[in-house]
Order: C-alpha cells, then structure tokens, then sequence
C-alpha cells in the first residue's frame, strides 16, 4: 500500500489543497510542518493524534519540522464561540521551552519557533509585504470567521490567519518548507499561507488537513470522563491512568484508533478487529491500543508495568503497583469529599451519581449511602465504575 493510502485508509485525511499531493507524498521527499500554540506548557493527547503523521511520513522519507507558536501564541488562534484569554509572554516563554523539550525528547523531530521571526516585523512592513495580498472579502470567507461574525470577531484575531501565513512563507523560503500539515480547523490558515506564498514568490505549496479526532459522544477528544485532560507528561497523568485511558475506548472506536494511534499494520489491525468481534469479552483491541500508545510515549518498560498492573487489578482488585494518592487523615471523611480529594471526580455532584448508580466501592465493599463517613482508616482502595481503581493513603 503506498503512503497516499495508507494515510487514507488510517482516516488521516479530510482535506488536501492539490491533486498533486498525492503524487508528492508516494514519491518525492518534501520538507513539512505542523504546528501548536504553546497554551500549555506539557503536550496532551490531543496533540498525539495529530503529530504521529510525521512519523509516518518521516517512515516514508519526508522530513518534518514541530513549529511552536511561541509567537500567535500570544495572539490566540480564534475559537469557534469567545476570544481566548490572553497569556503573558513569560507564561508562553515558559510553555515554550516545556513543550520544546518534551517534542524532543518523545519524537526527536527539529523545532521551530515562530517568535523568533514574527518579532522582527513592524506594523508597517506587516500591513505592506504581507497584508496587501489579502483581500478583505477572502478573510471574510473563510469558516472560522464567518462563524465568529454574530459573536464578534477582534482585529487581533482576524490577524491570526495571517500570522500563520507569515510561517509558511518563512519557511518555505528557509528551511525549503512546501507541505503543512495540520487538524481540518486550521484549513482556512493552511490556504492562507499557500496563497501567499503564490502571490509573494510565485511558487507552489501544499496542505493537507486531518479529520478532528472526537469521542464517541461527539465531544472532544483528550480528556477523562471527569474533564481532566490526558497529558504526555508522566507528573501529570500517571502512566498507569494514560494506559487505562486507552483500555477503556468504546468498542465501537477502538479499531478507529489503532488505525490513527499505533503503527501496526492493515495485515495486524485486520486480524485484532477480526477476534475482537468474535470475542468482545476479551478486548484484544483495547489492550493493544493501551499497550501500543503507552510503549511509543514512555517506552516499553513503563507500557509492561501498566499492563501488568492492569491485569493484576482485574484479576484480584489488588495491585503491588497499584495508582495511589496521599490525603491528609481526618477522624472522618464524607464520602462525597474523598472522592472529590482523590480526583476521582470533578465535583460532588459527579459523586453523588456515582454513588446512587452503585458506581462506587471501598475496599470491595459498594456504598449506597451518599452520607456515608470514612472513619479511622489508614488506607482505603477506592473502585470507581468496572476499571478504575485508586489506593488512598491517609497521612
């Protein structure tokens, strides 16, 4: 299966800028990029499903480069609905040099920053090199915009668009940059700069967008049932909890992301999709995309430990290894505020559900009684629902 392909069989492509790509991805060598705004200072998972095409594609002879926007980041790129809230430049500095050093370290793959050239253009060279070859009624056009218009829609974020084309001329006149790749949200900003380019240099660039990744419910994805999001960083999210994310995807997405998550083959991914709907009970699927996702993350050692210590949890409910939390002993403790302590849940009312639909247990035992007291204990192994499991250890 050439690349072009593969890439479409993985449901990794929405939407491409010419018919040439297809040709330049099965059998030329292109420089590309994708690109995040540093709002935080970890990557998240969200950011994993979409930056594991550049292994593929490096896999296949392409060359990528990670662009931080360590400059429209202290713009915002426009969300759907409000402006985001500005962040100080030490706040985006800080989140820059995190998330340089985890892309490094997780992918290996040259980073760019975006600051570094943005800084450097005035008011004037801005408006005369770069805004005069977009035409007002083009921005108005584009998705993202026409969206905001009944909210409204700021001058700082109408500008994004054009910031982003400002990178792609950059680097294409730089680092010989002629592909960017990106989510199907960006694709207006994808445009933007290939028009630019075409209208500055007269030279030809390229774009492909990838489908927005969305849980079953049709929310975003990247985060737990109880908000929290999914992080790359191992102080963040345990790797035990980054496994258990993956263990517990609905059946009726997992071979969806074995395909976008891992890089098993059709051949593999056929055979694991063919037992797991003979045998559902055994989840074949959800173990290898847990494994698989958490051995490309943080290695193999760290992904046989989690497996181990899953397994070991729903055979006997116990663990050596077991996800713990310490929590300040009290003579009693309510039930609703230990689980809240504990962040198994967001809030007390998520707690209070829990609770009446028998989704909670203490050591084994299910609590039915949202006033229940936790009294004079040292330790307790809280279960929440079928497959999470937390040991509480009251200092």
């Amino acid at each position: 299966m050439q690349l072009y392909d593969e890439l479409v069989w993985r449901g990794l492509i929405k939407e491409v800028s010419d018919p040439e790509v297809e040709k330049k991805l099965n059998t030329e060598s292109v420089n590309f990029y994708i690109g995040t705004d540093p709002t935080g200072d970890s990557l998240h998972i969200g950011h994993l499903s979409s930056f594991l095409i550049c292994n593929r594609l490096k896999n296949a002879g392409h060359n990528p480069y990670i662009l931080i926007g360590g400059g429209t980041g202290l713009i915002g790129d426009p969300k759907p609905d409000a402006e985001r809230p500005m962040i100080t430049k030490e706040e985006v500095l800080h989140n820059c040099e995190g998330l340089t050093k985890q892309i490094k370290e997780i992918f290996g793959f040259e980073v760019v920053n975006n600051y570094d050239w943005l800084m450097d253009i005035n008011f004037i060279d801005y408006l005369r090199d770069y805004g005069k070859h977009f035409p007002l009624g083009y921005m108005l056009n584009k998705d993202i915009v026409k969206r905001r218009m009944e909210e409204g829609i700021t001058y700082t974020e109408f500008s994004y668009m054009l910031m982003q084309a400002v990178d792609f001329l950059y680097l294409y006149e730089n680092k010989n940059i002629t592909f960017q790749v990106a989510g199907q949200d960006q694709w207006g900003n994808i445009t933007a700069g290939i028009e630019l380019i075409r209208k500055k240099i007269g030279k030809r660039a390229y774009g492909l967008t990838m489908p927005l990744l969305l849980r079953k419910d049709g929310t975003k994805f990247g985060k737990t049932a109880s908000g929290t999001s999914v992080w790359l960083s191992k102080d963040r999210t345990p790797v035990y909890d980054f496994y258990q994310f993956f263990y517990n995807t609905d059946d009726d997405v997992v071979i969806d992301y074995l395909k976008r998550f891992t890089f098993l083959s059709k051949e593999e991914i056929d055979s694991i999709e063919e037992e797991h709907l003979k045998h559902p009970e055994q989840r074949l699927a959800s173990k290898t995309l847990a494994y698989e996702i958490t051995k490309f993350v943080h290695g193999e050692d760290e992904a046989d430990l989690a497996k181990k210590t899953s397994e070991e949890i729903f055979t006997s409910g116990v663990a050596s290894n077991m996800p713990s939390i310490e929590i300040t002993k009290n003579a009693e403790y309510h039930i609703l505020d230990l689980l809240v302590d504990s962040e198994l849940v967001a809030s007390k009312s998520e707690a209070r559900r829990l609770i009446e639909q028998g989704g909670i247990s203490l050591d084994s035992n299910k609590i039915t009684d949202v006033n229940y007291l936790v009294k004079d204990m040292d330790e307790v192994i809280i279960q929440k629902g079928k497959k999470t499991y937390l040991k509480v250890i009251f200092k």
